[in-house]
């Protein structure tokens, strides 16, 4: 254990100025889970510009509040006005809910709220103690290693991603095509650029995730906005009993574990957490039939699996350099804009940013836990926004986000050009989420396969013959053979119609 390096990251984490930004994120974060048809991953979509000007530490400190937070948020409306912020607070809806049209609001928040504190300082500490040992595991990957990773993360994303498996991998692969545009960094030849000047560096990645998921969100909301309003259930007792907290630890507890083992894998992510707590939960429990009708441990399990899975989904994108879900992706992007080569050398070389990130997400917890309750009322009031009035700020925010950049008139039309492409995608059933994680990995996979090839002397069988290769591209291979049974097929797509 790193103690100069956990010295060192507790003084910047807090530090007064970073102390401010992590308060920001998790408000921030809290808001727009609040707020439907936004979400964390348009959200620091669209906030990527504004932290080149900041630190490394305090621009991922923020940032990393925003997608947390925003698990803490979704929670609130899903409770009190049956109107799911995230996509994760959808099962919570179903019993929190209930809860609260029977007279429970107060207890059914505070369980959500305590549930999610707990689930992230346990994920904390697993972010804290077990990255450092896979980083050091992962230290001893070479070419080959790193590119049947990505091979694995790429095919675990498509198995986990919603809808078509189809779908999924032809996102996939257009993602990597998107990532090969530019200039070729081995040879200088310029490739799929279509002779515009523009493309000689590339397509940024912030211009394909403000476009695809900013202004695809914007323009799929527009064509579907109900500004129909739900009746607020009144908030009466707002602390469980002694008896209700002795019912909720177990839940919480299981939720807990199942969210960190999900959070890890790629594709995985608080929203399959939270539906597999949910399914869990039902099964071990004695009184089943009371699930959707205001069952407890169907609120406190599933809020504490996806607030674990936002916490240790940070795992592989911090040591391995892998992004478990697009908000990780984003992160990665983040992370190279300021310099930062993401992979194990982050927590040996920057010790000082890793423990500084870790530690401040118990702060933000804590931040969400005391800031939550008391907000509920602001929280609520944030709903009756109509989005007609709120989209006009976001649109602009992403256009001055994305000509700050360059200081080109070309980066804008281009992202107006993938949002339409992200509303399409949208109407096509096709998730984006698959496309931005091949964006990201693809030049990094090109990479690795040159470094492999090169160091074997064009010897293709190196992926095979390098034990810890040829055990992930097995792993991979056996995904896509198990997504391909006809009943495990029919399993998932119900499983995600249920969704």
């Amino acid at each position: 254990m790193d103690f100069s390096g956990i010295i060192l990251g507790a003084q910047a984490a807090f530090s007064a100025y970073n102390l401010l930004y992590c308060l920001i994120g998790v408000f921030l974060g809290t808001a727009i889970g609040v707020l439907p048809g936004l979400g964390p991953v348009a959200t620091i979509s669209m906030l990527l510009p504004i932290t080149f000007g900041l630190p490394p530490e305090t621009a991922l400190i923020m940032l990393a509040g925003i997608f947390y937070g925003a698990q803490y948020g979704g929670s609130t409306t899903a409770i009190l006005v049956n109107l799911p912020g995230e996509s994760s607070s959808v099962v919570t809806a179903l019993d929190g809910y209930q809860m609260a049209r029977q007279g429970k609001a107060g207890q059914a928040l505070a369980t959500a709220a305590i549930g999610s504190f707990i689930a992230g300082t346990i994920a904390t500490l697993l972010v804290g103690f077990v990255a450092p040992v896979l980083s050091i595991f992962a230290l001893k990957f070479g070419p080959a290693e790193y590119f049947s990773l990505m091979v694995l993360g790429l095919i675990a994303a498509i198995v986990l991603a919603h809808g078509s498996v189809l779908h999924a991998v032809g996102m996939m692969f257009l993602g990597l095509l998107l990532g090969l545009v530019g200039t070729d960094v081995s040879s200088g030849v310029q490739r799929f650029n279509g002779g515009v000047p523009e493309l000689i560096d590339g397509i940024s990645f912030v211009i394909v995730a403000m476009g695809v998921f900013g202004i695809g969100e914007i323009i799929a909301n527009l064509s579907s906005d109900n500004e129909d309003r739900t009746e607020l259930a009144p908030i009466t007792r707002l602390m469980p009993t002694r008896a209700e907290l002795w019912k909720m630890l177990p839940p919480v507890l299981r939720g807990t574990a199942l969210g960190s083992l999900l959070g890890i894998l790629p594709g995985g992510g608080a929203t399959l957490a939270s539906f597999a707590s949910y399914a869990m939960e039902k099964k071990v429990s004695s009184n089943p039939e009371e699930f959707g009708h205001g069952a407890l441990a169907g609120l406190a399990g599933p809020e504490s699996a996806n607030n674990a899975a936002a916490q240790t989904s940070f795992i592989p994108m911090l040591t391995l350099g892998i992004p478990s879900n697009p908000v990780m992706a984003l992160m990665i992007g983040a992370m190279i804009m300021q310099g930062i080569q993401p992979g194990p050398s982050v927590i040996s070389e920057q010790p000082m940013l890793f423990w500084a990130i870790v530690i401040s997400m118990w702060i933000g917890n804590l931040m969400l836990l005391v800031l939550n309750l008391p907000l509920v009322g602001i929280w609520v009031k944030m709903i009756s926004v109509r989005y007609s009035l709120l989209f006009p700020a976001i649109l602009v925010f992403c256009v001055v986000g994305v000509f700050s950049i360059n200081k080109s008139l070309f980066d804008i039309y281009l992202m107006v050009a993938f949002g339409v492409a992200g509303y399409i995608f949208r109407r096509l059933s096709c998730e984006p989420a698959p496309l931005l994680l091949g964006f990201i990995l693809g030049p990094m996979m090109e990479e690795y396969l040159r470094r492999a090839m090169l160091l074997s002397k064009g010897d293709a069988t190196v992926f095979l013959t390098h034990p810890i290769s040829a055990t992930m591209l097995v792993i991979a291979f056996s995904l896509l053979l198990t997504v391909a049974a006809p009943s495990i097929r029919r399993k998932r797509e119900e499983a995600f119609s249920e969704e």
